[in-house]
């Protein structure tokens, strides 16, 4: 494919990501990132296998970049979940730590 195609796949796969992220209700997203966390999981093994067995440097450095990319990604979607799940948890009562 050329570069001309592979960007306008990737713009429109951004605003219609955008288009059905926006449209999730608020109680949905708790487990959608939850299920997105087991996805960004999967990519991040396969990145790590790919940089395993990488003999180019540059596709060793673009592995690596995507190793760190996905790391992030997953750190911070259960860092999102949790402080989402905190949200619903009930206030605490008076008197008490929990």
């Amino acid at each position: 494919m050329d570069p001309i195609s592979l960007a306008t796949i990737t713009v429109l796969a951004v605003f219609v990501g955008f288009e059905v992220v926006s449209k999730v209700s608020s109680t949905l997203h708790t487990p959608l990132m939850s299920g997105t966390n087991a996805i960004h999981g999967i990519v991040l093994i396969g990145a790590i296998i790919v940089a395993g067995q990488a003999h180019d440097p540059w596709v060793l450095a673009v592995a690596l970049l995507a190793v760190v990319l996905a790391t992030a990604n997953l750190v911070g979607g259960f860092v999102v979940t949790d402080r989402m799940l905190e949200m619903f948890k009930g206030r605490a009562k008076k008197g008490t730590d929990a």
